[in-house]
């Protein structure tokens, strides 16, 4: 460090102990992975108080090292330490985001994407290097698995009750019968929602994931959802010519390598009055729109999985997470699309509506 730059000593206590924070984050992330998978929630959820040796009676651990995971969770505000009793507790509302796996808030299989990074390091520093790609299908499986059980309560929440809805005379469409792509379905999450909500229509999944398409597959065949529902592998620009009436992109535009190609199939394979459904990442049009904690995690998946995977198509636009609703625009205009819109909006997504 040269001598002759100043050091304020406040802003390097704070960014330091931000730095902390956040490894203190990466830590508890471990912890809360384990405390799903080991039933550590299940045990206390709706238990009441309980001492860490009822803990591990209940979901058959070892006392010692429950005893020491209670501590972590209750320093990390995740459980609720009773120091009268020295009992803990998961309140309704960690129970909702911990224990609860069709809540819209669970959260334990969030961690398996960034334990996916750390796998894919030197695959990502060989990207930064020489400007490749890396294609979704070559992380570590946590990826796709762990994407898929995340994003799914989400939809399960929000796709039926909310986004349909605010969509013009889509639901009616729906109601009456429909045919509908899901381009970039993934494990099928949003896919069997729409089909089990509405059983007059037929829903077609793509995805170019080869294990994607098979989990969605099974998820089908379990559901019971006969012909109605079917998976394909196909790119989003190689989706047959069905004439749709309404093809969905959940979270999966910014990731294509050329996404205004996409958006100009979408526009091909759509009815003359069809409607696109674009859900994408919260974002701000700028980067200083974005500077919160929301933004943080976008562009950070971005750098590491939205943008690679983008390179690794042809175009390689890497359009990027945060790419915000005026870029978004200038995507479906450049494809031919007349009428743009925001239709609605959550915390972490915007649900925006295309029409030719």
């Amino acid at each position: 460090m040269s001598a002759t730059r100043a050091i304020d000593e406040r802003k390097l206590n704070q960014l330091t102990e931000h730095a902390f924070y956040d490894l203190s984050a990466g830590y508890i992330g471990v912890m809360i992975s384990l405390g799903h998978k080991l039933g550590l929630y299940r045990a206390l959820d709706g238990a009441g108080p309980l001492t860490a040796a009822e803990v591990a009676v209940r979901s058959e651990c070892d006392a010692r090292y429950v005893s020491e995971w209670l501590n972590s969770q209750a320093a990390g505000g995740y459980l609720t330490y009773l120091a009268d009793t020295g009992k803990y507790e998961l309140t309704p509302e960690q129970a909702l985001v911990l224990a609860e796996e069709d809540s819209p808030c669970f959260i334990p299989h969030a961690w398996n994407v960034p334990a996916s990074l750390w796998f894919d390091e030197e695959k990502t520093i060989d990207t930064f290097r020489n400007g490749s790609g890396l294609a979704w299908g070559e992380h570590h499986q946590r990826m796709s698995c762990g994407s898929a059980a995340f994003f799914r309560n989400g939809y399960k929440a929000n796709i039926v009750e909310n986004w349909l809805p605010a969509l013009d005379g889509i639901v009616e469409k729906l109601a009456r019968g429909a045919r509908v792509a899901d381009i970039g379905c993934g494990h099928g999450h949003s896919t069997l929602f729409m089909a089990e909500a509405f059983p007059n229509s037929e829903f077609r999944g793509f995805d170019p994931h080869a294990e994607s398409i098979e989990a969605a597959r099974e998820q089908a065949r379990s559901n019971e959802l006969g012909d109605r529902v079917r998976f394909s592998l196909a790119t989003a620009t190689t989706v047959p010519e069905c004439e749709f009436d309404l093809v969905c992109f959940f979270d999966a535009l910014h990731d294509l390598g050329d996404p205004v190609g996409a958006a100009r199939h979408a526009r091909s394979i759509l009815k003359k009055d069809g409607t696109v459904l674009l859900v994408e990442p919260y974002a701000g049009d700028s980067v200083e729109d974005n500077i919160n904690y929301v933004g943080r995690l976008y562009y950070a998946a971005s750098t590491a999985i939205c943008c690679a995977h983008s390179k690794s198509e042809e175009v390689g636009l890497a359009l990027g997470a945060q790419a915000g609703e005026t870029r978004l625009r200038q995507v479906f205009r450049e494809a031919g699309f007349s009428t743009f819109r925001r239709a609605t909006e959550t915390p972490f997504n915007l649900i925006l509506e295309a029409r030719v």
